[in-house]
């Protein structure tokens, strides 16, 4: 980060050119982009502010950025050759079917997948749910790996959320009925597939999940490009983070008005709630995680997702924990929650709250215009 007090120094009444300074500083950022918002994000990274913009004789670090641009020199014919050549034919219209059809692929996978556990059996159901597992992972991970919901190369996560992903998605199947067992004092077996066994499963929030990728797709999409938008209309930091601010609430909201028509929609095919706060939670939580995510914020969502998974593992542990002696009030706080309000009352407050958590550091992180750049620009 550069050192404000020399920015200072350089920005002094003394001073015959202050902004050269601060180009020789920036040479790098301002030879590499493309236009002034991409400078302007990058000084605002630098710690840069509009307050520091006016030591400089400009109103706003746009305006500033605006400047460093123009003192740049560049070379139209080079920028021209560094661009790549438009594909021919119908490689643009191929590839934008392709983006629209592939976050439908797996919703499509888990319907079909829990319709054949429907018509299988014995030995031949668990073939049935092994393979539709499989099928719909790597259609997730196809979805994550291209589009609004992919981690661009420079922006890799230190470490991957997948693992606590995928225990929430289990406890969102198995969590609940596992808690009401317990309670009673079971499970006297292993889950049998089925939801009237001794650990009955519950299969409607992951097919609304998953049917929930390609409006959590098209949703983060519509966010990124209005985003975009307000970057280039925006005219100071704080008048952009005051504009992009209501987009991103409005992203989450539309996002969670199409899960809840999705859970509406699963839950007479599967016996289930016509409205789950549960499902509506953890999908909050996945989906601002991923946008936080795909703009390099990664720590955050990794810390909240663990704290979310090991708080919904603790709830039957405590429960099984109070069987041994003297232990009896290690289970009181979980099943008195479960007796007031139900079993899915954990993961709607545990994953409840790290939504909000999450919402909150992105409505304070995405609103910067340092955000926005694009992978190989510093942060």
């Amino acid at each position: 980060m550069t050192d404000l007090s020399e920015l200072d120094r350089g920005a002094a009444p003394g001073a015959a050119d202050p902004v050269k300074v601060l180009l020789h500083r920036h040479r790098e950022l301002c030879e590499r982009a493309v236009d002034p918002l991409e400078i302007a994000a990058g000084l605002e990274a630098h710690g840069i502010t509009d307050r520091t913009a006016a030591r400089f004789r400009h109103r706003d670090v746009f305006s500033l950025a605006e400047e460093l641009y123009a003192r740049v020199p560049r070379d139209a014919d080079a920028a021209t050759a560094a661009t790549p050549d438009a594909p021919a034919g119908g490689g643009d219209g191929r590839r934008s079917v392709t983006a629209l059809l592939l976050p439908l692929l797996p919703g499509a996978l888990c319907a079909a997948s829990l319709a054949a556990l429907t018509r299988t059996h014995g030995q031949m159901r668990l073939y049935a749910a092994a393979a539709g597992v499989l099928a719909v992972a790597l259609a997730l991970r196809a979805v994550l790996r291209r589009g609004p919901l992919a981690v661009p190369d420079g922006f890799a996560p230190r470490q991957a959320t997948g693992s606590w992903t995928c225990w929430l998605l289990a406890y969102a199947v198995l969590g609940d009925g596992l808690l009401r067992t317990a309670i009673t004092g079971g499970p006297d077996g292993l889950p049998d597939g089925t939801a009237d066994g001794d650990w009955p499963l519950t299969l409607a929030p992951l097919l609304a999940l998953t049917l929930a990728v390609a409006p959590a797709t098209w949703t983060a999409g519509l966010h990124l490009t209005r985003a975009r938008r307000k970057l280039a209309t925006s005219r100071g930091l704080e008048d952009f983070a005051a504009s992009v601010r209501p987009v991103l609430l409005g992203a989450v909201a539309l996002f969670l008005g199409a899960l809840a028509a999705l859970v509406a929609l699963c839950a007479p095919l599967l016996d289930a709630e016509p409205v789950s706060p549960a499902v509506l939670a953890l999908g909050a939580l996945l989906f601002v995680a991923r946008l936080l995510t795909v703009h390099g914020f990664t720590r955050a969502p990794r810390v909240i997702l663990m704290f979310t998974a090991v708080a919904q593992l603790l709830a039957p542990a405590t429960v099984f924990a109070a069987r041994l002696p003297g232990c009896a009030a290690l289970g009181v706080p979980v099943e008195a929650v479960a007796t007031a309000w139900g079993p899915a009352a954990v993961p709607v407050l545990t994953c409840g709250a790290g939504a909000l958590t999450l919402l909150v550091h992105a409505s304070r992180t995405l609103t910067r215009a340092s955000a926005h750049l694009r992978p190989e620009q510093p942060r």
